[in-house]
C-alpha cells in the first residue's frame, strides 16, 4: 500500500483517551419516549465498532448523539476527550466538521459536483484549504484515481459509497460514522466496501462505528454491541455472523 501522507493529528488527548465515549447517555423523545437508556460505551481509537439491533432498538440514535448530530437528555459524550453533548448547535457543527466524519446508506454526493470536488466539500465548509497529495491518496486508496472529473451519476453505486468514505477522510477526523454503509448496495459492493472500511482500521488506525442491521457486515468489525430498547444487551468481540444472526432473531428480528 501507498504510504499515506504526513497526517495532521487528531485533537490533542493524552495516550490512551479513546476515540469515543459515553457515560450514563439517556435520550428522552417527547412525550416520553426513551431512544437511549443509560447507554454506556468506550470506542478505543483505531477500532472497529459495529452497531446492531432491531428496528427501534435506539442504534440510530446511539450513532446520532455520539456523533454529535443529538445531544443526550442525560449523561456524557466525549470526542477524543472533549465532552460535546453540552455544546450549543454552532459549535457541534463546527467540531463535526472537523472531527466526525459521515458515511450513510444513500451517499449524499451533489450530482452537480464532481468527484474531486464532492471529496473535498467538507474542507470547504470548514474553510479550509483541501491538501491536494492528501486528496490524491485518499481517491487512490478508494480506486477512484481515474475518476476525479466524473459526476456522482456516472458511477456506480460501490464507486459513489467509496467516493463518500473518501469524503468521510478527508478532513482527517477522529472518527468516521457509517449509518448502514451497504444498505443500497449490492452483495459485491457491499463487500468491496467493508474491505475498504476493515482497511482503514487496520492499515491507516482510523476508527469507525457502524451501525448495520446485517450480521456479516457487522462480523467484519473488531466488536460489535447488539441493543434492545435503548439498552446495550449484548458485547461481543471478535463476533461472527452466525452468532450475531441468532442474536438478533432470539430479539425479534431476522
Amino acid at each position: 500500500m501507498t504510504a499515506a501522507p504526513a497526517v495532521a493529528p487528531l485533537p490533542a488527548a493524552p495516550d490512551g483517551t479513546p476515540a469515543v465515549q459515553l457515560a450514563g447517555v439517556t435520550r428522552v423523545h417527547p412525550p416520553d419516549v426513551r431512544a437511549l437508556d443509560g447507554v454506556d460505551l468506550v470506542v478505543p481509537r483505531g477500532s472497529f465498532l459495529a452497531v446492531m439491533g432491531p428496528s427501534g432498538s435506539g442504534k440510530s440514535t446511539l450513532l446520532h448523539c455520539a456523533a454529535g448530530l443529538d445531544t443526550p437528555t442525560s449523561g456524557q459524550v466525549l470526542l477524543a476527550g472533549r465532552e460535546i453533548g453540552r455544546l450549543d448547535e454552532t459549535r457541534r457543527t463546527e467540531l463535526r466538521r472537523v472531527h466526525v466524519g459521515f458515511v450513510f446508506q444513500a451517499y449524499n454526493l451533489l450530482p452537480a459536483l464532481s468527484v474531486a470536488d464532492n471529496v473535498t466539500l467538507p474542507l470547504r465548509l470548514a474553510g479550509r484549504a483541501p491538501e491536494p497529495e492528501w486528496v490524491r491518496f485518499l481517491l487512490d486508496r478508494v480506486g477512484l484515481g481515474g475518476h476525479l472529473a466524473r459526476r456522482p451519476g456516472e458511477l456506480s453505486g460501490g464507486q459513489q459509497q467509496r467516493a463518500a468514505i473518501a469524503r468521510a477522510l478527508v478532513a482527517r477526523p477522529a472518527v468516521v460514522f457509517a449509518d448502514e454503509p451497504t444498505g443500497a448496495l449490492d452483495r459485491a459492493s457491499a463487500g468491496q466496501v467493508l474491505d475498504l472500511l476493515r482497511e482503514l482500521v487496520d492499515e491507516l488506525g482510523q476508527t469507525v462505528v457502524m451501525v448495520t442491521h446485517d450480521p456479516a457486515a457487522a462480523a467484519r468489525a473488531d466488536r460489535a454491541l447488539v441493543m434492545a430498547d435503548g439498552r446495550v444487551v449484548d458485547a461481543l468481540d471478535s463476533p461472527t455472523a452466525a452468532v450475531l444472526g441468532a442474536r438478533l432473531v432470539a430479539l425479534g428480528e431476522g
